[in-house]
């Protein structure tokens, strides 16, 4: 049986987490209705207060729902919960958590095979940015999927955009996480010598604020990392770590050399199982710091 467009509104929202809880938050202030799921029940609270209807399994959020939103840790893990969906019956699925590239082209062709459409929409942007509608959406797949999901695209996006087929959107989103540690491997590193020296953080800031080597990542992670708190974080230690793993596995699978990013992926594995690992990922500075 196919899905009423009538149904257009409702969604099945698998991953209450951080961002999932965020973009959540996000459709059902616009007006979209939300049956919600997580393995952890209480991570729903907050959506059902909101209006959102709590399942106790991922096959009961598909009741009168049209779109199937995952925001789940990983590739793996959004395989497993979709496939226990069964039969898809015209659904379209919408991954928006990171993944690897050839993940979701397997996950393309699983949904397909359990009758459903499928497009790919990794986001750049955490909890701020999806409450506010300022995601950065990088779909992959058919551009007349995309164009049937662009209602409700539109509410966490102001542009959201089409890459190319699936695939394009995870490559674009991994090669921002890179970005993202690299950026702030690299800013730490110049912290930890400025520091050495004598100079004062703020008259190192004043040279570089203005050159084209600034990045605004840089005055908004300065703080906590001068002040090396790290608590409440929009992105975790973890997650970064997690996500420049996959990277440079999908990285050796393009035959691209990413081997100068071993050491930082290493200098982030030294974070695993301290309290560094939940905290901000900027919680990397404390990793540059002199033995």
């Amino acid at each position: 049986m196919g899905v009423d467009d009538s149904l257009m509104t409702t969604f099945s929202l698998l991953g209450t987490g951080l961002l999932g809880a965020a973009i959540g938050h996000r459709l059902l202030e616009r007006g979209f209705t939300l049956n919600v799921w997580n393995r952890n029940p209480t991570r729903c609270g907050s959506l059902v207060e909101a209006g959102a209807q709590q399942v106790k399994h991922p096959t009961e959020s598909l009741d009168r729902a049209s779109v199937v939103l995952t925001v789940l840790r990983d590739g793996p893990v959004t395989a497993e919960v979709v496939k226990s969906l069964g039969p898809l019956d015209g659904r379209t699925v919408v991954p928006m958590g990171t993944m690897g590239i050839s993940e979701s082209v397997d996950l393309a062709d699983q949904v397909q095979l359990q009758g459903g459409a499928y497009l790919e929409a990794p986001v750049l942007g955490s909890r701020p940015e999806a409450l506010q509608g300022d995601l950065l959406v990088m779909a992959g797949g058919e551009q007349s999927v995309f164009d049937a999901q662009l209602s409700w695209l539109g509410a966490l996006a102001s542009q959201p955009r089409l890459m190319g087929p699936v695939g394009t959107g995870a490559a674009a989103k991994l090669a921002l996480n890179q970005l993202i540690a690299s950026l702030t491997h690299g800013y730490s590193l110049a912290l930890r010598l400025v520091e050495a020296s004598g100079l004062e953080i703020e008259r190192f800031m004043e040279v570089l604020r203005p050159s084209a080597l600034y990045a605004p990542t840089v005055d908004k992670k300065l703080e906590r990392m001068l002040s090396h708190q790290y608590s409440d974080p929009n992105f975790s230690t973890s997650l970064l770590r997690k996500d420049l793993r996959l990277f440079l596995r999908e990285a050796q699978l393009a035959g691209v050399n990413a081997s100068a990013l071993q050491g930082l992926a290493t200098l982030l594995e030294s974070a695993e199982g301290t309290d560094l690992d939940s905290g901000d990922y900027c919680a990397l500075h404390e990793l540059t710091a002199g033995r």
